[in-house]
């Protein structure tokens, strides 16, 4: 029995393309209006027509996740959009490889603002368009996607790792601050295992290309050697339990963190 989220309102960050846009086909094929709020506008009108053409209610907006401005823009822009916000899930984000000895310091400002200053600022503007204390809304959810790095030490994603462990703990003192001044707001993380998508097949060419492997397909199946459940995670799988997260059916779940990653972080 899948979950029923007629009349939810969700804005989904990064969800122009990969499990981004998986979680708005997931979400809008069981009745929640979404908007995409991507940095790719090419890429979000293209989802937007995938969405619409199988009978969902979708539209964009532009944003920057690291710019607090853009972020009032891209709130707003929902708000009208939907006639409301019930949920936000913040998925945006992105990896670069490195060994230690060769860190970039640059690239790793650029994971640290996308995934950390991101979603903080997804935090802070969830909050401020969903609290109930202050009658700017009616409560709601937010789900952070963090990742199985964030419970594992795996060669090559340091920046990575770091960012996705600040993500759950970023959730938790959400979730504190939510409960103790009644803001109505759950906030919960998401830990993905490895996704076989095009972030995926980056990150195995990225082990490929440092040395740690000998083949991408080497990796991968490195991954898979460390999960119990004797596979890859599917996007479908980790839509549905960001579905899940959004509904009532989790409405006493709060600053949790669901690993879906066949027990590979455990």
């Amino acid at each position: 029995m899948t979950t029923d989220l007629t009349g939810t309102k969700a804005l989904i960050t990064g969800g122009a393309r990969g499990l981004g846009l998986r979680t708005a086909q997931v979400l809008t094929d069981r009745g929640a209006s979404v908007v995409i709020a991507d940095i790719d506008e090419a890429a979000g009108s293209a989802a937007i027509a995938q969405l619409t053409e199988a009978g969902g209610t979708a539209s964009f907006v532009h944003v920057d996740v690291t710019d607090d401005a853009s972020w009032t823009q891209a709130t707003t822009g929902a708000l009208t959009s939907l006639g409301g916000l019930d949920a936000v899930v913040n998925n945006a984000g992105i990896e670069i490889s490195d060994l230690f000895v060769d860190l970039d310091a640059n690239d790793m400002r650029k994971i640290l603002d996308v995934n950390v200053l991101g979603t903080a600022l997804g935090i802070k503007h969830a909050f401020r368009a969903m609290r109930q204390d202050d009658g700017s809304g009616t409560g709601g959810v937010i789900v952070n996607i963090a990742s199985v790095a964030a419970t594992i030490a795996f060669p090559g994603i340091a920046a990575y790792s770091a960012s996705k462990s600040a993500v759950e703990r970023l959730t938790k003192v959400a979730a504190a601050e939510s409960g103790r001044l009644g803001y109505g707001v759950r906030v919960n993380t998401v830990c993905p295992g490895l996704v076989p998508n095009a972030m995926g097949a980056q990150l195995a060419g990225d082990m490929e290309r440092l040395g740690l492997f000998t083949t991408a397909d080497e990796a991968v199946g490195a991954v898979v050697g460390l999960t119990p459940s004797g596979r890859l995670a599917t996007e479908d799988d980790i839509a549905n339990g960001i579905a899940f997260l959004v509904s009532s059916d989790a409405g006493f779940v709060n600053g949790a963190t669901l690993s879906i990653d066949g027990a590979m972080g455990m």
